[in-house]
């Protein structure tokens, strides 16, 4: 018995792995941006784009994945997404243009969307129902890994190009830093394609499909014989009221006078968990920390750190959501993001922008000609201020090249503080929004449109995630650090009084006594 608990723990985990690519691709890029910026001469939204085109094309794909998955097989289509990510691995390192770039990434996003509905559909589908929550965590859980790995990678890869090893020569990984940060993921991707032919077929998809003995021999491999047959005949009779003529869901009934309240609670939560920056912070850790003025080698540390908080929050909050609740939970996070966001708002606003003839001495030859002479021992007190003073002097070109290297060389601010509030920002987040948005969908609307509802709730927290990410160095470069996080820490405490007014609790209470209370 114990081997084959062990044996459906290891499908699950090898599964799981769609979840670990998925955050190392979504991440990878907070390393790659500050290269390609230079490289393809890119505006602040083309930069953007380079980033928040992997959530668009995910999106479309999370609509299609399930049907498709259902027509040929749960593990088919995950072996096609191990396919997508590893060439677009190859496509993003090799990629002669920003449109091949984009084209490479929006490729992987297709991956994404795909893993992303169908590694934890599968899970759930083949663990037994004891271990399902624990086990379809493992893919929650992996993401986060895969965001910390991408972190390391980038870092990895920064500090192999400033060595005089033959070898780092040889590859030209100083040349080509970007290229392998992006490359790398080829090694994972083609090993989760390996490792997916050794993984049998999700047994649900074999009984909808008639192959009774092929899924009862499935289901006798990771489970108690006895309990197999019971598991296979409901699932047929499950499968049979399924396929009976039901009535059809219109979207029209989500907006219905008795739906109001539960609308406005699931639509506030999905946007609530994008707009207040999360991943802003995951894609674009390095660019935000250069802006306190610690230097690239040091952004690309703390980044390592935004990874391993995720990991241990989000760790964290899968212990406490059944024993705190959710609203508890809720209001804590919430009210550390808004916090954490003020706070750095705040340390922006105290900073101040000067070269000396000391600093300027520091910077690259390429800047250091006598350029900046006019702007010498003269105090800025926004950085959106001293980068346009930069830009026209020196040209935009070069001032983008070198951003992190004349910030390093003007700026007087608490870097350290910069870093505990970014970090108290993701702890609060993986104990709240992170993972318990999709846990209140699944408990907040009536069982007749559950599913559509929470299709609809997904698609505009998609939808806000792809342009935040969008016009995140836009807004860096025209509004500013200071006006920029203040925004999200505004956002933040809007969304906390949404959650005090109107979130009830949900923990240990049934749908049907959830629909009585939201549904009037």
């Amino acid at each position: 018995m114990q081997t084959k608990k062990s044996s459906v723990t290891l499908i699950a985990l090898v599964v799981a792995m769609g979840g670990f690519l998925m955050g190392f691709d979504a991440s990878v890029i907070s390393g790659v941006i500050k290269f390609i910026e230079p490289e393809f001469q890119l505006s602040k939204i083309e930069l953007g784009w380079a980033v928040a085109s992997l959530s668009l094309s995910a999106t479309v794909a999370m609509m299609f994945a399930g049907p498709i998955s259902d027509k040929y097989g749960r593990i088919v289509v995950l072996k096609y997404s191990a396919l997508l990510y590893a060439f677009s691995a190859v496509l993003s390192a090799l990629a002669p243009t920003f449109f091949i770039l984009v084209l490479a990434r929006m490729l992987a996003g297709i991956g994404v969307g795909i893993s992303l509905i169908i590694a934890p559909m599968y899970i759930a589908e083949i663990a037994p129902a004891d271990k399902r929550g624990k086990m379809v965590s493992f893919n929650q859980l992996n993401i986060v890994i895969g965001l910390s790995v991408a972190f390391f990678t980038n870092y990895l890869i920064v500090h192999l190009a400033s060595s005089d090893a033959a070898w780092v020569e040889n590859l030209r990984i100083r040349e080509y830093n970007w290229r392998w940060m992006l490359g790398i993921e080829f090694i994972p991707a083609f090993f989760y394609f390996i490792f997916l032919f050794f993984v049998p077929q999700s047994p649900r998809w074999l009984i909808m499909k008639g192959r009774f003995s092929e899924a009862l021999d499935i289901m006798k491999t990771v489970g108690d014989e006895k309990v197999a047959e019971k598991v296979v005949a409901e699932i047929q009779e499950s499968i049979l009221l399924d396929s009976a003529p039901k009535e059809k869901i219109s979207i029209k009934e989500l907006f219905v006078p008795s739906m109001k309240l539960v609308m406005t609670i699931g639509i506030g939560i999905a946007i609530l968990q994008q707009i207040v920056g999360i991943n802003c912070v995951f894609f674009y850790a390095p660019m935000i920390f250069e802006q306190s003025g610690i230097g690239t080698d040091a952004s690309f540390i703390q980044a390592i750190l935004v990874g391993l908080i995720n990991v241990v929050f989000t760790i964290v909050a899968m212990a406490l959501i059944d024993k705190l609740g959710r609203k508890p939970l809720l209001v804590v996070g919430v009210s550390g993001i808004a916090l954490s966001m003020f706070v750095l708002a705040y340390s922006f606003n105290a900073a101040t922008y000067t070269l000396t003839d000391a600093s300027v001495d520091k910077l690259p030859v390429e800047i250091n000609d006598g350029q900046l002479n006019s702007l010498k021992n003269k105090t800025f007190e926004t950085d959106t201020e001293f980068k346009n003073a930069v830009a026209s002097t020196i040209g935009t070109a070069v001032a983008n090249k070198y951003e992190s290297e004349l910030i390093t060389a003007s700026i007087k601010m608490n870097s350290t503080l910069i870093l505990f509030c970014i970090l108290g920002f993701v702890a609060s987040f993986a104990i709240s929004l992170g993972p318990v948005m999709w846990v209140l969908f699944s408990e907040l609307f009536p069982n007749r449109i559950r599913g559509i509802a929470i299709s609809f709730v997904g698609f505009i927290n998609s939808a806000v995630s792809f342009l935040v990410q969008l016009v995140f160095p836009w807004e860096l470069s025209r509004l500013g650090t200071t006006l920029t996080f203040l925004i999200f820490g505004l956002f933040a405490f809007l969304g906390l009084l949404l959650i005090i007014k109107l979130l009830p609790e949900t923990k240990g209470k049934s749908l049907e006594q959830l629909e009585a209370i939201l549904v009037k």
